[in-house]
């Protein structure tokens, strides 16, 4: 019956609705009679009754029609609905009244009045209610659907409403609140009791819970890590209701529940960014993003974009990336695309003096390593050559402010990627020394959290998939942080920059691989299948490292470095080369990349980066 109901035409609903709103209407002006004479009354043949009942329907129905009581949806009916049914029935119950007096019908008691409208309150108001109920517990039933048991982790506003969307879903129910706050333990809410973290394994037993939905938005990083901690033995898939902001917008509905942000498994807080050092080099300034397409680079491209330049160039070789980004900041004449290549000079300066450029952020590289590592001429003569011919020609175009982004993994390097960053480094520094009317300054910082070839999608895919995860090597770790903490400190740091400076970034603990794939499997509500425990779902398996990579990564070549206003942001003391010897190795590498002498690339790499060591990992 409830199936055929929902899905009963709009129309046939509403005259539902009318019908029983016109016999509800009736029955409580006879029960206000019933219970103010004290037996069940029946009209005689000379009484006005049927005056009463015609008057009250014509005032009755046209006010519910201008309140659009028939036009809210049952199932959906809320607190503000229900204030419009109060207004509606209070104002007929008045009218009705009023008429009454000015009448002076015989034989009608004045409290039948009051009676009246306390009845139409109740079964009016009673039955949207009623109706609702009905729809919401039983509709999942009518279809047969699972639902999946889950706890809502906190009972704030936020839990609140997560539980009133979720009763509107068939796939998921909601079995109790879990909550910090020691004052609201055993207490209920909109239905469920509020419990502590220590009833969540029995709770997990007698109810077969699935799931545990975080909602509670306005929680710090460290303190939502130590859920997730004390969740993860646990055979629960974790999910987290978005920002308070969202949820001011209205958007909290079930299909926003998302997976664990893998941001909080870092388990602190972004510090908040100096706005007077975030727009430094770009309001109101002509600026240019090399490799404008890329992870890093597509990130920096939306932060500036905020900060409002004079004029934005996205830099980028890709056309598929350009198109994607420049599609998605879709900003009309602040945002210029220009497809080219950062070893293709004449462009540059082209592109440079035309626009009279101010600040360039150099984002454009070959970053991975395996990749690289079978390519090495190309590598070089992008992430080496290109960028000594990016410095050059800001230089000769008069640039401002010259900012390139480095990485870790130039910092003695074991791969030709992280060679090649690193004579990107020398080359700023020997310029930096030069005589110029460029300032150029290197910000170096490890892994950032869901970029590209980032290890947090291949192992969501491969988690997705059934498994199993490849970890390289059980002892593997690495720096994390996230994209947009990443370029917000890189925009700081270039604006503290006097030249030559390598900045870099404090990225906190490493973090294993090993124990971040083991996380996942378990936020998702599956455990590893090893040989402790064979009943597992997700088998992780070592494909051994790849070459070039090293088991942890570093970010200072020689230890020193000096603190900044950004307690994130460290300025790095390091060794460089002059340029009038760097300039003849970089003329020779590049002519051994052109050639794809690669015995030679290798000779000159270990002369220009002495702390280079080639590995040869196997798989």
């Amino acid at each position: 019956m409830i199936k055929t109901l929902t899905n009963l035409p709009r129309k046939y609903k509403r005259a539902l609705l009318l019908i029983f709103d016109i016999s509800a209407i009736t029955i409580s002006i006879f029960l206000s009679f019933s219970i103010r004479l004290g037996h069940f009354y029946l009209p005689s043949d000379n009484s006005n009754f049927l005056v009463l009942i015609f008057l009250a329907l014509l005032i009755a129905i046209p006010i519910f029609i201008s309140f659009k009581l028939y036009f809210q949806v049952v199932r959906y009916v809320s607190f503000n609905s229900i204030w419009q049914l109060i207004k509606a029935v209070s104002l007929y119950a008045v009218l009705w009244g009023l008429i009454l007096f000015m009448l002076a019908l015989e034989g009608i008691p004045r409290s039948v009045i009051l009676i009246n409208w306390l009845l139409a309150l109740t079964t009016v108001c009673g039955s949207r209610l009623l109706a609702r109920w009905i729809f919401t517990e039983f509709s999942s039933y009518s279809d047969n659907v699972y639902q999946t048991g889950v706890l809502i982790y906190g009972a704030g506003s936020a839990g609140r409403q997560l539980n009133d969307s979720l009763r509107e879903a068939k796939d998921y129910k909601p079995i109790a609140f879990i909550d910090d706050s020691k004052e609201l333990y055993g207490q209920s809410m909109n239905g469920l009791f509020i419990y502590s973290q220590d009833a969540i394994a029995s709770l997990i037993e007698k109810y077969d819970i699935k799931e545990v939905l975080l909602a509670i938005p306005s929680l710090s990083r460290p303190r939502r890590a130590e859920i997730i901690e004390f969740l993860e033995p646990y055979p629960l898939a974790v999910r987290s209701l978005p920002g308070v902001s969202d949820i001011i917008k209205g958007k909290v509905n079930i299909n926003d529940l998302l997976e664990i942000d893998i941001h909080d498994l870092l388990g602190r807080d972004s510090v908040i960014a100096n706005k007077r050092l975030l727009k430094t080099n770009i309001f109101n300034k002509i600026v240019v993003v090399t490799g404008a397409g890329g992870s890093i680079g597509s990130e920096l491209c939306r932060q500036i974009l905020t900060l409002k330049p004079k004029l934005l160039i996205l830099y980028e070789h890709s056309e598929s990336s350009l198109y994607q980004i420049e599609q998605e900041l879709n900003s009309d004449n602040t945002v210029i695309p220009v497809i080219g290549s950062v070893t293709n000079s004449q462009l540059m300066k082209k592109i440079f003096a035309d626009y009279k450029v101010q600040t360039i952020y150099h984002a454009a590289a070959y970053k991975h390593v395996p990749l690289v590592e079978q390519n090495p001429s190309q590598g070089i003569l992008n992430n080496a050559i290109g960028t000594m011919k990016t410095v050059e020609s800001a230089i000769s175009e008069n640039v401002e402010t010259f900012v390139l982004i480095s990485t870790d993994k130039a910092v003695r390097p074991t791969s030709v990627m992280g060679a090649s960053k690193r004579i990107g480094e020398l080359v700023l520094q020997a310029f930096a020394k030069e005589k110029n009317n460029t300032c150029f300054t290197i910000v170096r910082f490890g892994n950032v959290l869901d970029s590209s070839g980032s290890v947090i999608p291949l192992f969501r895919k491969q988690i997705k998939d059934g498994g199993p995860v490849t970890v390289t090597h059980p002892n593997v770790v690495r720096y994390f942080m996230t994209i947009s903490e990443a370029v917000e400190l890189v925009i700081q740091a270039g604006a503290m920059a006097k030249g030559g400076e390598v900045f870099v970034l404090d990225m906190g603990e490493p973090i294993r691989i090993y124990d971040l794939a083991v996380k996942m499997i378990q936020l998702t509500g599956l455990t590893v299948l090893d040989e402790d425990n064979p009943n597992g779902d997700i088998r992780i398996e070592y494909s051994g490292l790849r070459p070039g990579e090293k088991l942890y990564e570093e970010l200072l070549v020689n230890g020193n470095f000096e603190n900044t206003e950004n307690k994130l942001i460290m300025r790095a003391e390091e060794e460089m080369i002059t340029l009038n010897i760097l300039s003849d190795l970089i003329d020779q590498i590049s002519e051994a990349s052109i050639n794809s002498d690669t015995k030679k690339v290798y000779e000159l790499l270990k002369i220009i980066v002495p702390q280079f060591k080639l590995t040869k990992n196997k798989r």
